[in-house]
């Protein structure tokens, strides 16, 4: 029996020091049940450790997109008449124009302003400027418009397009780059011609236009009271001048020039003309018009030099003239004058021979010391030289009349 207890107590005891040896038995299936336990906790503990940190990141993740959804606006924004939804996170109408390309200017249309803070549901618009080169009635001039249309710019700037001429149709988009516009508005203006007289509506650019399509036809050199490229404005009135002409050709003389020279051998008054001079002679041809029956004064359109004038040239004495001579004073020189010209110092006989208050020949003249004719000398030369021929030769020179000078 002893034995069997040492065999049962040291299986007992070997099973305690090696359960591998022992077997399955009661005490084994306990050990087993913990371990599974504490394999069960640690895996516990490890998926904890691993679920905490993608718990947290989920976490913030969520509260992030809420964040993120609440910034995202959605806007409607309309660029030039054309519009369109949009998504942004811009804080000002300023920044989603930024973000969307759009640079605008002085002259550009933005509503609400730029500086206006953003929000979901608002309405953005923005017209942009185009530059206008406008001719109204012929008047030019550069503006701005935020116009989209030919139309729309006639209304804003007030033109009256009913039965206006334009340069481009009324639906005409204008783009970016601008237009150029020519507006003639309608206007009334009457007509005289050939004894009658229209007035009627036009938009004509020229008042020939005008004339034109009144039916009244210009011919020849006819034109009108106005100038016939000039514009026609409201209220005018044009008088058509039927014209008709020609050409007439005359020949004209040239006034010749007169040249002076001082010459000190001739007494002071004394003029000696050294050449005549001679008048020249030109062709001038004249264009002749009249105007509804009226001839107008001739105007010269050409003119040609046949024969050039040729100066006169006279010397003018400086030399101052003696008061006496010696033998010729106390007689009456004036009775002589009287009795041989009349008093006349410029006559000359019917012959051409004899002038002046003494009838000077010119070769007895010369004698004398006299220069030129005896007419173009002073009356107080002429006496001189007369006085000087009475020393030398007496009365003989004067045979009619010589005697009076003893009256």
């Amino acid at each position: 029996m002893s034995n069997a207890q040492d065999e049962t107590y040291g299986t007992a005891g070997g099973c305690a020091e090696s359960a591998a040896r022992c077997g399955p038995r009661l005490g084994g299936r306990v050990a087993a049940r913990h371990a599974a336990r504490h394999r069960k906790a640690a895996e516990r503990h490890d998926t904890l450790r691993r679920i905490v940190p993608q718990a947290l990141v989920v976490a913030l993740l969520a509260g992030g997109t809420t964040a993120f959804v609440a910034d995202d606006k959605v806007v409607q924004l309309t660029v030039d008449g054309r519009p369109r939804t949009l998504h942004t996170f811009a804080d000002s109408v300023g920044e989603l124009l930024a973000g969307e390309g759009l640079d605008v200017g002085d002259h550009d249309i933005v509503a609400p302003a730029p500086s206006t803070a953003l929000s979901g549901g608002d309405e953005v618009v923005v017209r942009f400027g185009r530059l206008m080169h406008l001719t109204l009635d012929g008047q030019r001039r550069s503006l701005w418009t935020t116009a989209g249309t030919v139309d729309e710019a006639l209304r804003q700037l007030r033109v009256r397009a009913e039965g206006a001429y334009l340069s481009a149709s009324r639906s005409e988009p204008i783009g970016r780059r601008g237009l150029r516009l020519d507006v003639r508005t309608k206007r009334t203006v009457t007509i005289m011609a050939d004894g009658l007289e229209w007035t009627f509506p036009t938009n004509a650019a020229t008042v020939r236009e005008a004339v034109e399509k009144a039916g009244i036809r210009l011919s020849g050199e006819d034109t009108t009271s106005a100038a016939p490229g000039s514009f026609p404005y409201d209220g005018q009135r044009i008088t058509v001048l039927r014209v008709t002409g020609g050409r007439e050709v005359r020949e004209e003389p040239i006034p010749f020039e007169v040249e002076k020279t001082s010459d000190p051998t001739l007494f002071r008054g004394t003029e000696v003309v050294e050449r005549a001079g001679r008048q020249g002679t030109r062709r001038v041809t004249y264009a002749l018009r009249t105007v509804n029956g009226v001839r107008q004064q001739p105007r010269p359109v050409r003119s040609e030099v046949l024969r050039a004038p040729e100066t006169r040239l006279v010397r003018v004495g400086t030399r101052a003239l003696p008061t006496s001579v010696e033998g010729a004073e106390g007689l009456n020189w004036d009775a002589l004058a009287r009795c041989e010209s009349g008093g006349r110092p410029r006559v000359v006989d019917p012959s051409g021979r004899y002038g002046g208050l003494y009838q000077f020949d010119r070769r007895t003249w010369r004698s004398v010391g006299g220069t030129g004719r005896p007419q173009d000398a002073t009356p107080a030369e002429q006496t001189y030289r007369a006085k000087k021929l009475y020393v030398s030769r007496g009365t003989n020179p004067w045979p009619h009349c010589g005697r009076r000078l003893y009256r």
